[in-house]
């Protein structure tokens, strides 16, 4: 159907009265609008009465070219299909959940000797996995914990087969080295079943435990042991009573709702045998004008119906406000993902506790958010002042060199909107082919690769700064010059000079146009959002040339030629001697290794010396 032809009352001659999904199209046949009607007929005849109140709706329809329906069996089918549409078109009016990471877990392994170790993803391997955790950190924080409760090795499968003697783990007493028979199956599994039962929350049969354990020894004379027996209960005893909210009231997960400004925080607290195991925000994407009930209903559609994060669902989900199909989608879960669970909005007591901390970590997360908005804004107008800026600037971007002595060069792109960082737009671009330690080349190669194949629609900042003095800024200066030759938009380039003894607040800036330096005052917000900019461009610069600096370091020359793989290289180094010995070896010495043949050799040899 053309564009400029959509009839909204020929259409909905034709829509069935039938349960089913909706999608919206604008002129260029773009997904603008997904939603689910219980009647199709009536949902969609809403859409076009003649007082429409709501504005979202308004400027919704007023991008309406086309409309099409697909009928389902029933509500709860239309609710599933309804989120699956959402996720595979992104449409730009509804609620969007950005949450495609699955959770991590505790995993507890099905060997002779079990290692706790993180996981994330699906769970292919046999054994028990514990969680959700909220995040990674709280995995790595838990396993720490349990490193100093109960001796149970965290090492992988590789190290603990390979060990001849115990490693330090053993020396700091944070593992019993069941892999060089420093402790007995039968107490080793002992003290997996006690870290099974602390995972699993019943600490009071874990501390039992130990006290008989400790009041064997000391009766059988065991002084020793049963000073460990000790020592382990009083560690134990220190980590209960350091958990924020204890309780028996099973597996939930508790939602606060803020929604102010056109900022909607979701706040959860995973509970987990009465214990709240971890807690976590989340922003969804709200299109202005959108009512609290259809943020909210959207939320819970496609945070409980994704499928890819590998959530465990509780029993039960309270929510602080009620919404739209709320026992539809509680209908839908318990047939997608055959898992029994009630949605409660009313609750009393310890539940209602857990509520009113989600809700006011939800309502303190959006006064946050607003609060930073509201200073980053406040920092742009000043910066726009300050430069003498005609037009808003809605983006800038900075770039930063790292390297040690010339060793693993990394440029790094940030880039600031309106609200401040973007950092799905951060870039890192490893330097190759310059001569080590030429900050001027690797510049002119960083910029260049981010402006190669630059247009007029492409990401183009307003502002780009360089990290750095008058010469990278001339640098950067001439490829943008010929990047944009062709253009009628070029972004003002500003280099960030170090001052005297690299003290903040004693930048000088540099034109890259004219080479005009200027200052501002220290205690300018301008000036701050400038060395915000830098200090984030030159942080996420860092992180880069470390992770590949340590990367380098960790990887043998042997793997980077083609055709020698793991069982090559474990026989070159075992026949010769060593990776100098192969570094040093003649061809003829190269093929005289098992499953190496005067090819290879050759290859091994050339590629070694260059």
């Amino acid at each position: 159907m053309p564009a400029h032809a959509f009839n909204p009352t020929r259409f909905l001659k034709t829509v069935s009265s039938s349960a089913g999904v909706y999608r919206m199209y604008d002129a260029d046949h773009n997904v603008i609008y997904v939603g689910k009607a219980k009647d199709l007929k009536k949902r969609l005849s809403s859409y076009f009465r003649k007082n429409l109140n709501n504005v979202k709706t308004q400027a919704l329809v007023s991008h309406i070219h086309d409309i099409d329906v697909t009928l389902t069996p029933s509500e709860t089918d239309a609710l599933i299909l309804e989120n699956d549409y959402i996720k595979q078109y992104m449409p730009k009016y509804n609620v969007l959940l950005r949450d495609d990471k699955s959770y991590p877990y505790i995993f507890l392994s099905d060997h002779t000797h079990p290692r706790l170790a993180y996981h994330r993803g699906a769970k292919r391997e046999k054994g028990q996995y514990f969680g959700p955790y909220p995040n990674g950190g709280a995995v790595r924080e838990s396993l720490n914990l349990m490193q100093k409760l109960f001796p149970v090795r965290q090492c992988d499968d590789l190290y603990y087969k390979a060990r001849s003697r115990p490693c330090l783990q053993y020396q700091i007493a944070r593992c019993s080295a069941p892999c060089v028979a420093k402790v007995s199956d039968e107490e080793y599994r002992e003290q997996v079943k006690l870290a099974t039962l602390f995972l699993k929350g019943k600490d009071q049969q874990v501390m039992a435990s130990l006290v008989a354990k400790m009041e064997q020894a000391a009766a059988a004379l065991n002084y020793e042991d049963a000073a460990r027996y000790r020592d382990q209960i009083n560690a134990l005893r220190r980590v209960v009573e350091q958990q924020e909210v204890s309780g028996n009231q099973g597996d939930m997960d508790v939602i606060g709702v803020h929604f102010a400004s056109g900022i909607a925080c979701f706040h959860l607290l995973f509970i987990r045998n009465g214990k709240i195991f971890g807690s976590r925000s989340y922003y969804p994407a709200v299109p202005s004008e959108t009512e609290l009930s259809e943020v909210l209903r959207s939320f819970m559609l496609q945070f409980y119906l994704n499928f890819e994060s590998h959530r465990t669902l509780p029993s039960e989900i309270i929510v602080s406000s009620e919404f739209d199909d709320i026992h539809e989608l509680e209908q839908a879960i318990k047939e997608a993902l055959a898992k029994n669970l009630v949605i409660k909005t009313k609750v009393r007591s310890e539940r209602a506790s857990f509520l009113r901390i989600a809700d006011s970590n939800a309502k303190n997360a959006v006064e946050t958010r607003l609060s930073h908005q509201n200073t980053v804004e406040q920092r742009f107008l000043l910066l726009e002042e300050a430069l003498e800026q005609t037009q808003k600037i809605q983006r800038m971007e900075c770039f930063d060199i790292s390297h040690t002595m010339g060793e693993s060069t990394v440029a790094s792109c940030v880039v600031f909107n309106r609200e401040g960082p973007h950092k799905a737009d951060y870039r890192r671009y490893n330097i190759h082919g310059i001569t080590p330690g030429d900050d001027y080349a690797a510049m002119k190669q960083a910029i260049g690769r981010r402006f190669d194949k630059v247009d007029a629609n492409g990401k183009i900042p307003d502002i780009l700064f360089i990290d750095g003095g008058i010469g990278q800024l001339r640098i950067a200066q001439k490829v943008v010059n010929e990047k944009f030759s062709k253009l009628d938009v070029a972004p003002t380039l500003i280099g960030i000079a170090k001052g005297e003894g690299r003290k903040p607040g004693l930048e000088t800036l540099i034109y890259g146009e004219n080479e005009l330096a200027f200052h501002l005052p220290a205690d300018s917000p301008a000036l701050h959002l400038i060395q915000h900019i830098r200090d984030e461009s030159h942080r996420f610069a860092i992180t880069g040339h470390r992770n590949k600096r340590q990367k380098t370091r960790n990887t043998s020359s042997l793997e980077s030629i083609a055709g020698v793989g793991p069982k090559r290289r474990k026989a070159l180094l075992q026949y010769l001697g060593g990776l100098q010995q192969v570094k040093g070896a003649s061809v003829a010495q190269l093929a005289k290794v098992p499953g190496i043949s005067l090819e290879m050799a050759q290859t091994i040899h050339d590629s070694l010396r260059g």
